[in-house]
This record gives structure tokens, sequence and C-alpha cells, in this order.
């Protein structure tokens, strides 16, 4: 499914070439991205993947979207003046952007990941120190922690506790969404990161899921069924992924230690 078809950012320039957000793009000439199911929007660190990210959740009304403080007057203005379009369905009738959709940065991830280490953490000292201190058993004690819990609590909880990053994302997601996602693959291994990928492809292939994602994991590029827009070139092109800077990196890496792999099987043998 395709709820959000194309999006333009503003091609405004600024008389300053240091105010934000438009000197992201300053340099850059403007076309419309048109998405499909799964888009990812490629680039390396400061190509401007996260401030397109967050322009476009905040454009089409995405939960999730940061707002700044700083610089909010010249934000909101960029806001205004990029574009968008959304999808149809088989009928030809045009599709809103459905309510549930989310734009889910890394650092989302990782403050919940943290969250449940802290309140693990907590509830070890804690059922530790009640049964010490108070000579009370441990279901007591855990009776105790379950309401101080509660009262810890952070107030703007976001969304279920999991044990690990790919279970946090796993709960995230539901069918007939549009997801955001920036750089999700932060703290996941190359295994889960293709195991994400690959769920992902799943989602927006039977359950009507759309995905603009974030990324330079070559992991990642090289397993969802993806359009790729290249930040790094000038007029932000597609491209495929092993065409990209970061994934010819690698490739040039491994080639490099290819005896280094090749000796380390046969002593195997």
């Amino acid at each position: 499914m395709v709820y959000l078809s194309s999006f333009m950012v503003s091609e405004h320039r600024m008389r300053n070439p240091n105010v934000y957000p438009y000197c992201v793009f300053r340099d850059k000439e403007i076309y419309p991205m048109v998405f499909a199911p799964i888009t990812i929007i490629y680039g390396d660190n400061g190509s401007g993947k996260s401030t397109l990210l967050n322009i476009i959740a905040q454009k089409a009304g995405v939960r999730g979207c940061e707002i700044y403080a700083y610089g909010r007057d010249y934000i909101d203005k960029f806001v205004r003046e990029s574009k968008f379009d959304v999808g149809e369905d088989d009928f030809g009738r045009r599709l809103a952007v459905p309510k549930k959709s989310l734009y889910v940065k890394s650092e989302d991830i990782l403050f919940e990941i943290k969250k449940v280490q802290q309140e693990e953490a907590l509830e070890r000292g804690y059922i530790y120190e009640a049964m010490k201190k108070k000579g009370i058993g441990r279901a007591a004690a855990e009776d105790a922690f379950r309401k101080r819990k509660e009262i810890l609590r952070f107030a703007q909880e976001k969304y279920s506790n999991g044990e690990t990053a790919m279970q946090l994302l796993m709960d995230i997601f539901e069918p007939d969404a549009l997801y955001l996602l920036d750089e999700p693959e932060v703290s996941l291994s190359p295994r889960n990161q293709v195991m994400l990928a690959e769920e992902i492809n799943k989602l927006a292939r039977f359950l009507g899921c759309q995905f603009i994602i974030a990324t330079h994991s070559p992991f990642m590029l090289g397993t969802l069924k993806a359009k790729i827009y290249n930040l790094d070139s000038a007029c932000m092109e597609e491209a495929k992924w092993y065409e990209l800077e970061n994934i010819r990196f690698f490739h040039e890496f491994f080639e490099k230690n290819r005896e280094v792999f090749r000796s380390s099987s046969l002593a195997k043998l």
C-alpha cells in the first residue's frame, strides 16, 4: 500500500546559508520523491536523512515527529513550503495517511531499551532490599515493587516494553499504517538487521504497511525490496543498493581481506 505517494522539500533559498533546515538542502537540485511501499532514504552522516524524515512526518501529520524550540519559525516555514501527495486505492479513491502512522527514531528505541534495563535493575535492587531490611517474603516484596514501579514509571510511555530492540520494533508495527523509521538497525546485529528487513518486506507485501526508512546499513539496503534515494547525490537521485558508496566501501574492505577469509576456511577443513 502507498499512503504517501510523493514528497518534495521546499525549493526556497535563504540569503543566510546557515539557516536550518534550508541549509541542509541548499546545494541540492529539488525534485519530487515518488514513494514505493518501501522507500529508503540513504546518505552518509550529515546528509540530511533524519531532517528529511522529520519534515515529512511534520508535513503529513505523522506522530512521533520532533518539535524543535530553537529555529521553530524557519522549520515551520520550510514545512509549509514543502509539498506531498497521497496515494490511491484500487478504485482510484485518494487515501489518507492513517492516524496510527508513526515516526520512530533510533533514539526512541534506545530510550525504551534503557528504560527496560533501568526497571529491571530497580526491581532487583528494590526486592533485595525489601527482603533484607523489612524481613518480608519475596512475594510481598514483588507486590510492593509493582506498586512502586507504577509511581516511578515514565509519564510519557509511548510503546510496549520488550527485552530487545527487535521485540520493541515488532511491538510497534500494526497493519495498514505508514511508518517512518530513522536508522532502525541501531543496536541490532547484522543477523537481526536482515531479520528486521525481511519482516518489513512481509508487512509491506501482505499487511498493507508503507515504510520510508533512513539507513546506510548494507544489510538493510541489500535485503529490503525498496526504492532507494541517494541523498549524497546532487539531485537526490534513485540508485541501486550495490551502487552506493557505503556498500562499495564494505565490498572493497572484504575484497582486500579475501585471503584472510580463504585461509581461515581452509584451516577449518
